[in-house]
């Protein structure tokens, strides 16, 4: 019988790949047996980060620079994984942002900022691989990330927010349009996890405690307890979920 779960064969890109969720999420693409390209600026980092996810996994994880604010770097990205690899069936949309201010003070480079990164070019990334996997004929699966703000609101979080929420509206109108390409578009919603983003805010031994008496499972969560979600959404054991965003948060949101 076919493993469902096996990516053998499959070309995946984790924008954000490495660090924090994305660097998890490619662990799991990784074991999965995908090739894995991870994405960001800072091709240093990018380039430890593949090393190490190539060692932990024993599969092919390969560092590539992309400036996801740009909507030129991100096609000519798109064309220089077709040239190296020759298919796209995966991508993540993990890359990710965000400015702690009131509301009452938040300023428009702020809002431009966060908002830009987590949501217009979220879009412009899946853009431009949907017409690639739709041009090429791949049936390929796109993961966009989503979050906890993208049901709930969170003080101080106004533009983090706006920008999560969006991505649920996002995933779902993509969704229905590349159906017929069968293309499945779905998102992934973290709860609060320990990541170098939140590192700053958790290491409050009182922020802590309140996050972790929200959680029903008493704990925070790590980069890979992603990784499985992460595994499901990109195999062919979800061929036919589509539109839809999975909370992977421990329990938060059913209290």
């Amino acid at each position: 019988m076919k493993n469902l779960f096996d990516l053998t064969g499959k070309v995946a890109i984790v924008v954000g790949g490495s660090r924090g969720l994305g660097r998890g999420m490619a662990v799991g693409l990784a074991n999965a047996g995908a090739t894995v390209i991870i994405a960001s600026r800072g091709f240093e980092a990018l380039q430890t980060a593949a090393e190490e996810i190539s060692k932990e996994t024993g599969g092919l994880c390969v560092p590539m620079q992309l400036d996801v604010t740009s909507l030129p770097a991100i096609q000519d990205f798109v064309t220089r994984v077709d040239e190296k690899f020759g298919r796209i069936d995966i991508l993540i949309n993990s890359a990710g942002i965000n400015i702690r201010k009131s509301a009452l003070d938040f300023e428009e480079e702020d809002w431009d900022r966060v908002t830009d990164t987590q949501l217009k070019y979220v879009f412009f990334m899946d853009q431009t691989v949907g017409n690639y996997m739709v041009e090429h004929g791949i049936k390929g699966r796109i993961i966009n990330i989503g979050s906890l703000s993208s049901m709930i609101g969170l003080k101080n979080m106004v533009a983090y927010c706006a920008s999560k929420g969006g991505i649920v509206q996002l995933t779902k109108a993509l969704a229905n349009e590349w159906a017929q390409y069968g293309i499945c578009v779905n998102a992934i919603g973290p709860g609060y996890y320990f990541t170098e983003m939140t590192k700053p805010l958790l290491s409050d031994p009182e922020v802590m405690r309140k996050y972790q008496e929200k959680i029903p499972m008493g704990r925070l969560g790590l980069p890979e307890d992603l990784a499985s979600t992460a595994v499901y959404l990109a195999c062919d054991a979800s061929g036919y979920v589509t539109g839809q965003i999975i909370y992977v948060d421990g329990g938060w949101l059913i209290n």
